[in-house]
């Protein structure tokens, strides 16, 4: 596959992920917390996979432990430091804002996430291709989470679709980023797979899945964590 197919790609499973995400607002005004909560556990449960499973190992076995770790820890950080300096989020009843900034920080953590559909492409079409897939899976949720908000806030469903598609936008940028520092070297391929696992791995740990827990506390979001850590490791192994 060509440079230029594998960011278009980027660029379409960004777009097609977050995008689908928003186009439930046409169909579901407003999901109920059981809802949201299941679907950010299933998501938090694919992410969770595709960095203990895929990313990391992958990241480990192209230039060694040390270089894996240094980017898992520069992944981490470079989501603290953006998410430092978004304002917090306002009252739960603050649809609109809380619907801004929870855009803004998809928009921020998409970057990396197309660093791994890069790098992964530089290391093999398989791989790439599975962790397309997985990110394209995961960015459903996330626009829904986005969305619903929104809607809820008072926008239309045709300008929260475009919203949405407007925060998977740098999903493709990552993956230029990815594929030509991916070039350079092998280091570079395994240090962006650490980047890019170390950013899932915060905003699963830290917003996804102590999100889906606060807003239902029933047993529902944990299986539906189960049911995404299950998922990533068909889609992985398969693909």
């Amino acid at each position: 596959m060509s440079n230029f197919h594998i960011v278009l790609m980027g660029f379409f499973i960004g777009i097609i992920g977050t995008g689908a995400g928003g186009t439930i607002t046409y169909l579901y005004r407003k999901p109920t917390n059981r809802f949201l909560s299941t679907i950010l556990g299933f998501a938090g449960g694919i992410m969770l996979s595709v960095v203990t499973f895929d990313l990391l190992p992958h990241a480990f076995e192209i230039a060694g432990l040390n270089v894996g770790m240094l980017g898992l820890i520069a992944g981490v950080l470079i989501v603290v430091f953006f998410e430092d300096i978004l304002p917090e989020k306002g009252k739960r009843n603050n649809y609109l804002k809380e619907g801004i900034i929870m855009g803004f920080a998809i928009a921020i953590h998409n970057f990396p996430e197309g660093l791994a559909v890069g790098s992964g492409f530089m290391s093999s079409s398989s791989f790439g291709l599975s962790i397309a897939l997985v990110i394209a899976l995961h960015d459903i949720p996330e626009g829904i989470a986005m969305s619903t908000p929104l809607s809820i806030g008072g926008v239309t469903p045709f300008k929260n679709m475009l919203y949405a598609i407007l925060a998977g936008i740098p999903t493709g940028l990552g993956t230029i980023a990815g594929v030509y520092m991916g070039e350079v070297s092998p280091f570079f391929i395994a240090l962006n797979l650490g980047i890019a696992g170390g950013a899932m791995l915060y905003v699963t740990c830290g917003e996804m899945i102590p999100e889906s827990r606060d807003l239902y506390r029933g047993r529902i979001s944990v299986f539906g964590m189960i049911a995404g850590i299950i998922s990533g490791i068909i889609i992985t192994r398969v693909l």
